[in-house]
């Protein structure tokens, strides 16, 4: 048979004894904390309107993730067109290192002999270019001599070169005779070289 529950006699036994007290708080402090828990937690699910706001949150990560991806899918795409470009830009307009000279005098000459122009001396003096390890730039210098007309065609020939060469500068003498129609010129020109595998370094 149940005891009835004596409150007078409980608080004068709290009173006499301090330990009992204590066990009280303490049951009252793992009440609250238990409490506290499981709202922190929700241990026990959220309501259909948390969960679907959550479903929603989701969603919305996953289409910033997939443009994202998406993105990223694009610039490699780009970066590989851009490499496959160059490459061929090279392959098609750089000369190979091993016959830098040799291939620029031989167009040169073929252009000067279409041109009517007479080439003179020639120097070839080789700089690198800052940022590339297997890319120089060939500085090219060469007399040529003929008429104005014969000039002209013969530096639209380089302009139209399949080779990338560039006309860095051009100096021109009077003519040598008085009335006389023959010109010297001094062409400067540059031109990309790559490395080959096996060049010397």
């Amino acid at each position: 048979m149940l005891k009835s529950f004596n409150l007078q006699a409980w608080r004068g036994a709290a009173i006499k004894d301090p330990r009992v007290g204590m066990r009280a708080i303490i049951g009252t402090l793992l009440a609250a904390n238990l409490v506290a828990a499981v709202l922190a937690f929700k241990l026990f699910g959220g309501s259909a309107d948390d969960l679907q706001r959550q479903q929603a949150a989701l969603r919305a990560q996953l289409v910033q993730l997939q443009t994202r991806l998406a993105k990223s899918k694009a610039l490699v795409e780009k970066v590989q067109y851009g490499r496959k470009e160059g490459d061929q830009f090279l392959s098609t307009y750089v000369m190979g290192s091993r016959s830098q000279s040799q291939l620029m005098l031989a167009e040169l000459f073929d252009m000067a002999k279409a041109a009517g122009v007479k080439l003179g001396a020639q120097t070839f003096n080789p700089e690198p270019v800052e940022g590339s390890d297997t890319l120089e730039m060939l500085m090219t210098q060469v007399g040529c001599e003929g008429t104005y007309a014969q000039l002209t065609k013969f530096v639209n020939l380089i302009d139209r070169s399949p080779r990338f060469l560039i006309i860095d500068g051009m100096t021109a003498n009077a003519p040598q005779q008085q009335g006389g129609n023959i010109i010297n010129v001094t062409l400067r020109l540059d031109a990309f070289v790559k490395h080959e595998p096996g060049d010397p370094s």
